[in-house]
């Protein structure tokens, strides 16, 4: 490997790393900050949308290595909406599916195994608990059959449509691309 490979691969080390932590905290102080001041049924749908928000990331990163860049060439040179950006993301495949599975499927697990013991707590006030042994076993489990089942759900869905998802995600992506914007 050269030594320009090596110091490119250090340095998105650096990066990501930088970019997970100051992510995981936002993500923490929103979901604290929402389940905190939810009841327990707002809670509860707090801690849905974490993991779902962890398996369409894990569909998007799965989706940009399985595409190729010709079909969004294509695109663009027909003006289709997102297919620029499109090609921007899976050119740079392996740091999108980064993020996307690792970064923000890893946090979305984390955040959700908070969440839980959150929900525990509420339940256990709710109810006047003493013990939520049994009650943090299979809130737990559920939370990782969820989790596991949604994204290998999410890996087939991802793989026979990637074209599409990689075209929605760019789309999406646009919506907050301070480049973008600059240029109009």
């Amino acid at each position: 490997m050269s030594k320009d490979k090596k110091n490119e691969g250090r340095s998105w080390a650096i990066k990501i790393t930088f970019l997970t932590f100051g992510l995981s905290m936002a993500f923490n102080v929103i979901s604290e900050t929402l389940v905190g001041n939810a009841g327990l049924v707002g809670a509860l749908f707090v801690l849905v949308a974490i993991i779902a928000i962890g398996i369409i990331c894990d569909m998007v990163g799965t989706a940009v290595t399985t595409e190729g860049v010709a079909p969004f060439n294509a695109m663009a040179a027909n003006k289709v909406k997102g297919a620029r950006k499109a090609v921007d993301l899976v050119s740079k495949a392996s740091q999108v599916s980064n993020i996307c599975n690792d970064v923000i499927g890893d946090i979305c697990g984390i955040i959700s195994g908070a969440t839980v013991a959150i929900i525990i707590v509420k339940i256990a006030g709710i109810y006047n608990l003493s013990e939520t042994f049994v009650i943090s076993i299979i809130l737990n489990g559920v939370v990782a059959a969820l989790t596991v089942g949604g994204k290998a759900l999410g890996k087939h869905i991802a793989m026979a449509n990637s074209t599409e998802i990689v075209r929605k995600a760019a789309v999406f992506v646009e919506l907050f691309s301070f480049k973008r914007r600059s240029e109009k």
